[in-house]
């Protein structure tokens, strides 16, 4: 398998020739991997590492004090995940990692947030670092924007409005996640697993991993590829929801992270997720004439709450 390096820095241009080349370029990794790096885009090296020492800063508080947040506490899935409060892989334990999720912060009384639309509502959010949430909220909405510039190239690829998903984050789930891997042991030589092997659930995932590795992507043999950071770019990878638009034009491919041993981990994935209302139909050009789409439409949020239920156990608990 191979992870393409695509420089997507003509997306941001007006040059239209140049827009299809990364378009197509993009188009041809979905296909076949599902995984593709992005350099050329906007967000910083300065802002990276400014979030990194964020993550950091949270992680290292008490455990006291991020309990305080716990996102057992939260009725629309914000706040702070304990080790192993994950479990992606149903036949491995829970995954050796802590994490933090914010999305949307709507105030408690919006006319969005009621028993229909469960995912909508508050963040949780730490006391201290005191600009936590500013610098949260502005990096969220900065990767939001990212992600749609790469949706418009598959809109231009699949031959649709290439403006098609930009009204569909007016209100969007899209989250942004902090997750620390500890230090762990090797016992008997066998690395433990970070996160067990999975699809993302939402469009796409754009992620930033430090240097440390431990990502790994399944090719279509079964074997295990190592996906290494690559200073200044970001992962992306392609989630069920955009394989389920696509009618598997795109592939959501299974990938995992194992926990390093000697060294701590940490990374920012941001989950691309449209409004909760979208509506996830077969998209245009993506089922030939005269066949039937291979899976029935369903709005974005039910999807995700779907995958919600099966991940974590406290919400099969609330749900059984």
């Amino acid at each position: 398998m191979n992870i393409p390096l695509i420089d997507i820095s003509s997306l941001y241009s007006d040059n239209e020739t140049e827009k299809l080349k990364v378009a197509e370029a993009i188009d041809a990794a979905c296909q076949n991997s599902g995984f593709f790096y992005i350099q050329g885009h906007p967000i910083s090296n300065a802002r990276i590492n400014e979030m990194r020492e964020l993550s950091k800063a949270f992680f290292a508080l008490p455990e006291a004090e991020k309990v305080k947040i716990d996102i057992t506490l939260s009725a629309n899935h914000r706040g702070y995940g304990k080790m192993k409060a994950e479990q992606l892989d149903p036949e491995r334990p829970g995954d050796i990692k802590e994490t933090f999720d914010m999305g949307l912060n709507l105030a408690p009384d919006h006319p969005l947030i009621g028993p229909d639309r469960p995912l909508y509502g508050p963040n949780q959010y730490p006391q201290q670092p005191a600009d936590f949430q500013q610098k949260m909220e502005r990096h969220y909405w900065d990767m939001l924007e990212l992600g749609k510039t790469v949706l418009s190239a598959l809109a231009i690829a699949l031959g649709i409005d290439k403006d098609f998903f930009a009204n569909k984050f007016e209100h969007p789930l899209s989250v942004l996640r902090f997750i620390h891997y500890p230090e762990v042991p090797q016992v008997n030589g066998e690395k433990h697993i970070g996160a067990g092997a999975h699809t993302d659930y939402g469009c796409i995932t754009i992620l930033w991993q430090d240097e440390t590795g431990g990502l790994q992507v399944q090719d279509t043999t079964g074997k295990w590829i190592d996906a290494p950071p690559i200073e200044g770019a970001f992962v992306i990878n392609i989630g069920n929801m955009m394989a389920r638009w696509s009618n598997d034009r795109y592939k959501s491919t299974a990938h995992r992270v194992f926990s390093p041993s000697g060294r701590e981990r940490y990374s920012m994935p941001f989950f691309v997720e449209p409004d909760f209302d979208t509506d996830v139909s077969c998209l245009e050009n993506c089922c030939a004439p005269g066949e039937t789409p291979k899976y029935e439409p369903i709005s974005a949020g039910n999807w995700m709450i779907y995958c919600f239920n099966n991940t974590y156990a406290y919400r099969a608990e609330e749900t059984a």
